[in-house]
């Protein structure tokens, strides 16, 4: 009896020296979400083309990260920067990603005249 006992003592002693680290591995593997915070999706920027603007006029990011305009007004449009060009359309979107450092300035051709310019910053 007591060689059972001093076994089952053992394997409850073993079994409970696995469990407190998986637990602990599985607490650290699953991110908690941010507290007051909305979902965003990593390296993605939204421009918003609206009321004859770029909003916000000027974006920095991160290297490697992509900006996305949305077109906000059934006014037609384009983006036009130094590697990057979208086609003229008034609605839709349009997505360039930025793989340099820099500054990279860009206008609506259409609308330049009227101010229509914005700035993405890479950092």
């Amino acid at each position: 009896m007591r060689a059972r006992a001093t076994s089952a003592r053992a394997l409850g002693t073993l079994a409970a020296a696995i469990a407190i680290p998986a637990a602990a591995t599985l607490a650290i593997a699953i991110p908690a979400p941010a507290s007051g915070k909305t979902a965003h999706t990593a390296g993605t920027h939204t421009v918003t083309l609206k009321s004859l603007r770029f909003h916000p006029g000027t974006l920095t990011i991160k290297r490697g990260e992509s900006v996305t305009w949305k077109w906000g007004e059934h006014l037609p449009h384009n983006v036009s920067g130094s590697g990057f060009k979208s086609k003229t359309q008034s609605s839709g979107s349009f997505t360039a990603r930025f793989t340099k450092r820099g500054t990279f300035n860009y206008v609506c051709t259409i609308h330049v005249k009227l101010g229509m310019r914005g700035k993405i910053v890479v950092r």
